[in-house]
């Protein structure tokens, strides 16, 4: 099933941010260190606590954050993307073809560490989306 989900882009505190969320909305929150992951060697040492991924969940609630940098750095306005998880190989290329036409491109689609087909866009009116196709779903 497609869904649509909000993605925050913090500057650093991401941790503090999402429990935060926690406390206010409960749910299970997952965190994901950049220490460890497989992009832990191209990022300063001084990112190595910063999240690379987190997750709040709760009864089909989903919001997801990181304090991984976006182009041209994160400003209130630009820090929040709409992340879709498509359902199909033909449905992340049919919304990412159509939604980044006269847009840009900040990361194509293609295969990610962590198994899925990835890539962001801006369409034509600023709005930054993330589309996600995971194979190996079920």
């Amino acid at each position: 099933m497609t869904q649509i989900y909000a993605y925050l882009h913090f500057d650093g505190n991401c941790r503090e941010a999402m429990t935060f969320y926690k406390e206010c909305i409960g749910g299970e929150l997952s965190l994901q260190t950049i220490e460890g992951s497989p992009i832990e060697a191209e990022c300063a040492e001084a990112m190595k606590d910063k999240i690379l991924h987190s997750s709040l969940s709760k009864n089909g609630l989903l919001v997801m954050a990181t304090d991984c940098g976006i182009p041209g750095g994160v400003v209130r306005g630009n820090n929040i993307a709409l992340s879709v998880n498509c359902s199909s190989e033909e449905e992340i290329n049919t919304f990412y073809n159509k939604l980044s036409a006269d847009g840009v491109i900040i990361d194509p689609l293609k295969t990610q560490f962590w198994g899925a087909i990835f890539g962001v866009i801006t369409d034509k009116f600023g709005i930054r989306w993330m589309f996600n196709y995971d194979k190996n779903q079920k």
